[in-house]
């Protein structure tokens, strides 16, 4: 009787890539909303509110190529001129640069 040798597996294991872990920037301040909509336009911003927000207000628009900050001036609610949105609500400010839908909003 002839013994069968076990073959040797010949596949070598390759080692364990590295995880990477990325932080995100920490941002001051308190969200606000998010983007939902930009008209270049007029470059008009869309913002559907999570907390209220006042004309006068200093915010914060950060996203993944987006990153400013500028006063509220002023905003509207379906076209009329509003000194207070709050949660819940869907307003427009212009704002000074160009924005992207999923942006955040942040009050600082």
């Amino acid at each position: 009787m002839v013994e069968k040798k076990k073959a040797k597996s010949k596949t070598k294991k390759k080692p364990k890539k590295a995880k990477v872990k990325v932080e995100k920037e920490e941002v001051k301040g308190k969200e606000v909303g998010k983007i939902f909509s930009y008209f270049t336009h007029i470059s008009v911003a869309a913002i559907e509110v999570t907390a209220p927000l006042k004309v006068g207000d200093k915010i914060r628009i950060k996203g993944a190529t987006t990153d400013f900050e500028q006063k509220v001036d002023s905003m509207q609610i379906e076209g009329k001129d509003v000194k207070a949105a709050k949660k819940g609500d869907s307003i427009g400010i212009k704002v000074k640069d160009r924005v992207r839908p999923h942006d955040t909003v942040y009050v600082i």
